[in-house]
């Protein structure tokens, strides 16, 4: 998508004008999934900042003493909206009832593309941080002219600058007149370290009152004033056309304003969602739909894989001393898995007086702003995408089609807003999947146990086809006619899609890492959190517990026997004493232990995790006892923020790795409900979650909200082998899966 530099938005605030420099950032910043880890590395100036300079596109200061901040990134049920608002407060020095964080929104906030990759807090936090440390030297400088003093002779504090002498001057006293329309200058004086006061404490989190109290929290809880209800009729199957359609019965049906139709895209509004929902099931008794083109035998789906053509990269390569020893190879498969948001996904998009508003859990409001733009045919001026948490996301679900089908049906009632809602079953069988994907390794392990050798291979289809273009929105390839999807492209290192995490972290010679991606989607792929980087993570934690079982060495020796990472040993070594790993011993039979690690995309977040768990033997069964993780995020902003996201990841990883796989039929996906895409209930969760955050206050922010779900794979995969003796290299590790093996 290219960058749209023509909005400013004009917000006035008391005594002090700000002309907010809009301008969206590059491509970095438009493929958060595609990008590096921040701009430090290609600019003076950190995060986001690099390519949204000016300072009044991230603080607005009241004449009242108060302060917006703005972030493009989404709160998703992370924490981050918490973590922005903490790093806020602390760089300006006020009190915290007098900051406000806004989050991202078209037409107030700057464009920092989309919330993913864990990057929110290494992007938009650095950013926020130094913004607002640059604002409080201009007050502090403002306030010194004023006093006769050296602005380093003076403190802030609640929103109070102090001179020596007693004198103050508030803010609010200050900002008349201050002029915020200039780009940041690198070096802002960050307070860092022993003299922070919010940055590092368990603020409890912003959202979460609201949720547990049931008051409106989701973009489903919505209701403004004269909302009217939406369906989308889908087809059968994916990727099937309409060949009929006679509307007229249900157009008369009570309570139907509308039946829309676009070539294949089919929608209705109506009064009430019930009789959107009865005049959506009469249409589906009328459409007539061809079948499409059929899809390859789900069984075979790792071996269409392997032979499906490829664009082939070798994304490490390492030479070293003549490799010795046994060379041993183990093959990794992994389903087809889905988001299964517990809330089906939801817009609201209203049109009146030209101007389109559409509310949506996005990831990416200005990407989703550009590709409902070309879908309506609106120029993105006349459109603006204001976010709303949702209730599930973590990827690319079906969050930005329903904004799409929304913002279609709005057009068709001016004037109202219309809520659109997906069904269940079209959660399930059209939201875009994680990629299936396969992995081979092959190791070879001299006598003196010691890895000589490593080769390893990965091959899976697209993991970001998100929107930017109308092709790339579900509504967009049914209209007639239809917009053609992107071409997907890898998503190159460092961050990498499928080979996300496949270069091991450990210190490996002769080491070959090869990324083989398929272009080519049997069914509709993109992200799913931490992309490839679960399946890696399984395949080469799994695969170093296999070699430290063939060297007779304990498997969180073996490991740091080949980590050399200091702040990678310090983690390992922290979740292994916390578990208590030497000292561990077996309740009875069938009950095991497990260790997995990694840095996420080897520059993010360091996470360990133990854990504990047991098998019953006829059924294969799993219960996870205990878990005790450790995790190097660097400057821990929230601490408490950060143990929900690798609790989260935990549970997360837990559900993946026992249950979750989209079944086939003989016409394609047959994922339509919870009986047929079973997820972690309460009775598998682990009886207990233990998080260590390694808090490092002088070393830049980490993300982290995608850091445990593969080292939790990892660990569950190697108990089960140390219960049973049956080492599983297929994911889901489903009951029959094990009870098979243990038969065998």
């Amino acid at each position: 998508m290219s960058p749209d530099l023509s909005r400013r938005l004009v917000l006035k605030g008391g005594a002090l004008t700000l002309f907010f420099a809009l301008a969206p950032g590059s491509a970095r910043a438009q493929e958060a999934d595609i990008g590096g880890e921040g701009a430090q590395a290609g600019g003076a100036l950190p995060g986001s900042l690099e390519d949204t300079p000016r300072l009044d596109s991230w603080i607005r200061l009241g004449s009242d003493g108060t302060a917006t901040v703005f972030t493009g990134k989404a709160e998703l049920g992370q924490g981050v909206r918490t973590a922005l608002w903490q790093i806020a407060v602390e760089q300006l020095r006020m009190a915290p009832d007098r900051v406000r964080l806004q989050t991202a929104d078209t037409g107030a906030t700057p464009n920092e593309g989309f919330t993913a990759g864990s990057q929110s807090i290494s992007e938009s936090g650095a950013a926020i941080a130094h913004a607002a440390a640059e604002v409080r030297a201009l007050l502090l400088a403002r306030a010194g002219e004023r006093l006769g003093l050296a602005p380093e002779s003076l403190n802030a504090e609640d929103g109070i600058v102090r001179a020596p002498d007693g004198r103050s001057l508030a803010y609010a006293d200050l900002v008349a007149g201050l002029d915020l329309a200039i780009d940041a200058r690198p070096g802002a004086p960050l307070i860092q370290g022993a003299e922070r006061r919010v940055v590092g404490q368990p603020v409890p989190r912003l959202d979460i009152p609201a949720k547990l109290t049931g008051r409106a929290a989701y973009i489903q809880d919505m209701r403004p004033k004269g909302m009217i209800h939406a369906r989308v009729l889908r087809p059968p199957l994916p990727g099937a056309r309409l060949l009929d359609l006679a509307p007229a019965e249900v157009e008369a049906m009570e309570g139907v304003l509308k039946v829309v139709r676009q070539g294949s895209f089919v929608g209705i509004v109506a009064q009430t969602e019930w009789q959107a929902i009865r005049a959506r099931d009469a249409l589906a008794r009328l459409a007539r739909w061809n079948e499409p083109a059929p899809l390859p035998p789900a069984g075979s789906i790792h071996d269409w894989l392997r032979m499906a053509p490829a664009e082939t990269s070798v994304i490490a390569e390492t030479a070293g001393p003549a490799p010795e020893g046994e060379w041993i190879t183990a093959t990794y498969r992994r389903a087809y898995q889905m988001h299964g948001s517990i809330g089906p996904s939801c817009a609201l998009a209203e049109i009146r007086d030209g101007q389109l508003t559409v509310w949506s859990h996005t990831q990416g409001v200005f990407p989703d702003r550009a590709a409902i733009a070309e879908l309506t045919g609106l120029p993105p001026e006349r459109v603006r995408v204001i976010h709303a948490e949702g209730a599930g996301c973590y990827g690319h679900n079906g969050a930005d089609d329903a904004a799409g089908d929304a913002a279609l049906l709005a057009l068709a009632v001016p004037g109202r807003p219309v809520r659109l809602q997906w069904m269940r079953e079209d959660e399930h069988l059209f939201e875009p999947y994680g990629s299936a994907t396969v992995s081979q390794i092959g190791a070879r392990l001299s006598p003196q146990g010691r890895i000589t050798q490593w080769c390893y291979d990965v091959w899976s289809m697209p993991h970001s086809t998100r929107p930017g273009t109308a092709g790339n929105l579900l509504a967009g390839r049914l209209v007639e006619p239809p917009f053609e999807p992107e071409t997907p492209r890898p998503i190159p290192q460092p961050t990498g899609g499928g080979d996300r995490n496949a270069i091991p972290g450990y210190d490996l010679p002769n080491q070959r890492v090869t990324n083989h991606f398929v272009a080519e989607m049997p069914v509709r792929v993109s992200a799913l959190r931490s992309l490839g980087a679960y399946h890696n993570v399984f395949s080469l934690e799994s695969f170093m517990d296999e070699l430290a079982l063939r060297a007779g060495a304990d498997p969180v020796a073996f490991r740091l026997a080949h980590l050399s990472d200091s702040r990678a040993r310090a983690v390992v070594e922290a979740a292994a004493m916390r578990f208590g790993w030497d000292r561990w011993v077996p309740k009875g039979p069938m009950h095991g232990r497990g260790f997995g690690y990694a840095r996420y995309k080897n520059l993010a977040a360091y996470c360990a995790v133990a854990l504990e768990l047991s098998v019953e033997r006829d059924t294969g069964n799993i219960q996870i006892g205990r878990v005790v993780a450790a995790c190097d995020s660097g400057e821990a902003v929230n601490p408490d923020g950060i143990r929900n996201q690798i609790e989260g990841g935990i549970i997360q990883a837990t559900s993946w790795t026992l249950f979750e796989e989209v079944a086939f039929g003989e016409r394609g996906p047959a994922s339509r409900d919870w009986a047929s895409y079973p997820i972690l209930r309460f009775s598998s969760v682990p009886a207990s979650v233990e998080v260590h955050v390694l808090d490092r206050p002088d070393e830049p922010f980490l993300g982290t909200g995608e850091a445990a779900q593969g080292p939790a794979a990892a660990a569950i995969g190697n108990a089960l082998a140390h219960a049973t003796g049956s080492r599983l290299r297929d994911l889901p590790l489903r009951p029959e899966r094990i009870t098979a093996a243990l038969g065998a």
